[in-house]
């Protein structure tokens, strides 16, 4: 039998070992555990121990997702914006409605204006303002239409003619707006208009 050991090559001390080992890395080590067990790790509180501790936890962590929304809005991040503000023509639009002087810009003033002189007890002042708003809302649609048609075109030139979006009435809303209220915020100065 010593003479098969050696003609073998093994040591019956070595293999043990190597048997050892191999049964000891084998399987997982535990039992597995009962349903019970199981169901009972797996259970956490609906609700948690300190109820206003956490709504306060919450309201702080919401308030911060929005607080930095509001943020990434004003500054045209695209992931903030909505979806009528994304993408790269209304960008374009954006940058070019800022950059340009609407007549638009100040319709809320000039109501304001208006509706000052509508105090004034003569009629002939109040029928003046009024007919004054009438033809500063007419130059604003006109200033509107023709921004809508060159921008149109300047986008067609760009990104070619059958992918131009529709971007007219986005154009003229913007245009309306005073310039510090417009959200995102202007991202160019007056006169730099993007190429």
């Amino acid at each position: 039998m010593a003479k098969n050991q050696a003609s073998n090559g093994s040591d019956p001390v070595t293999s043990d070992e190597s048997t050892e080992e191999t049964v000891s890395t084998v399987g997982k080590g535990a039992p597995t555990p009962t349903r019970k067990q199981q169901e009972a790790a797996n259970k956490r509180p609906l609700v948690p121990g300190d109820r206003k501790e956490a709504a306060k936890a919450a309201r702080a962590k919401s308030a911060e997702v929005r607080e930095r929304a509001r943020i990434g809005m004003a500054n045209g991040e695209e992931k903030y914006l909505p979806m009528r503000d994304r993408g790269e023509q209304k960008r374009y639009v954006r940058d070019y409605v800022d950059a340009r002087f609407s007549i638009g810009e100040f319709m809320i003033p000039v109501m304001f204006l208006v509706i000052i002189l509508t105090f004034i007890p003569s009629p002939q002042v109040q029928t003046y303002g009024i007919l004054a708003l009438w033809a500063f809302f007419l130059i604003a649609v006109v200033d509107s239409v023709i921004l809508g048609f060159t921008l149109t075109r300047k986008l067609a030139a760009k990104y070619g003619k059958d992918k131009v979006e529709k971007v007219r009435w986005y154009a003229a809303m913007r245009a309306l707006q005073l310039r510090a209220m417009r959200l995102p915020k202007p991202q160019v100065k007056r006169f730099q208009f993007p190429s």
